[in-house]
């Protein structure tokens, strides 16, 4: 497949509905050929409204293209499939991976402790944490063979301040690290590693939160992202010559969207949330090897 100039190839990881549907769309309206991972590969298979098949067809009409493909990241070598197929199709050409698949039990977000919350919530440590790990493992010699391209992991204030329970939050830090760490060993090597946090997300599970729980979610969601803005983000950064000094850092989405001159919804610029919730840790610059 012949490749225009300025066009991406990228994977966005667990995109049959919500942020990272919005993400691959995101990339879709940059013109971004983007393959689409999920379970759900048409509509009427999930109790869930979306499907990657969705996914990819929005990103077609958005102008770019969408490539479905059913992938259970509970599965390694469906993981490393996934990267052979796109290899096979791409001529060994990957731009972009946005890590974004998670386990979401419907009582991450009900009242009560830890202990009194389904066990199930701690597969958001094996979907979302483990898998991350296991789709940049496969990933990453694609972009290294070429000398370029950029990892990315979707993540939120959670990983700093309480946010719906240690799991949650283990996951959301665990990736900011995966971030630091993987930029320690991908220097020099053209490849960046970034880990950005999203404010609050128009999505139909912020909906239905929103309607359980107005009295916690209703001043955000007058001001929530599109999940859209953040595959645009994404998108800039890869473009930006200097995304190398970006690398290994996490960033808030809000704030690194100024960089870039980005607003939401074609006109709105959102909030950070840094001073409500927390800020991103900064690595310390020792390397033990």
């Amino acid at each position: 497949m012949s490749h225009k100039a300025g066009e991406i190839v990228a994977v966005v990881t667990g995109a049959s509905r919500g942020a990272g549907s919005g993400l691959a769309v995101g990339l879709g309206c940059t013109g971004a050929t983007v393959y689409v991972t999920g379970r759900t590969l048409e509509a009427g298979q999930s109790r869930f409204p979306g499907s990657i098949q969705e996914t990819a067809d929005a990103i077609t009409a958005a102008g770019g293209q969408g490539i479905p493909v059913a992938v259970d990241h509970g599965d390694d070598r469906q993981v490393k499939a996934l990267f052979e197929r796109v290899a096979d199709e791409q001529q060994g050409r990957l731009d972009i991976l946005v890590n974004n698949v998670a386990y979401i039990d419907d009582d991450l977000i009900n009242p009560g402790v830890f202990w009194e919350k389904p066990l199930d919530l701690v597969k958001i440590l094996d979907i979302g944490l483990r898998s991350q790990y296991v789709a940049s493992y496969y990933a990453v010699p694609l972009m290294v063979a070429r000398s370029s391209g950029l990892v990315t992991f979707s993540s939120s204030f959670g990983s700093a301040c309480y946010m719906h329970g240690p799991a949650y939050g283990a996951q959301k830090a665990g990736v900011d690290k995966f971030a630091a760490d993987m930029a320690v060993d991908l220097k020099d090597t053209g490849v960046s590693a970034v880990s950005i946090w999203m404010g609050p997300l128009k999505t139909h599970r912020t909906d239905v939160a929103a309607a359980a729980h107005p009295e916690q979610y209703a001043e955000f969601m007058k001001v929530a992202e599109s999940p859209e803005f953040t595959g645009r983000i994404i998108r800039a950064i890869h473009d930006d010559p200097e995304r190398e000094s970006l690398s290994g850092q996490t960033l808030i989405g809000a704030e690194i969207a100024t960089r870039y001159g980005i607003l939401d919804d074609g006109d709105v610029q959102p909030p950070s949330y840094r001073e409500m919730l927390g800020e991103p840790r900064i690595p310390h610059p020792a390397i033990v090897r």
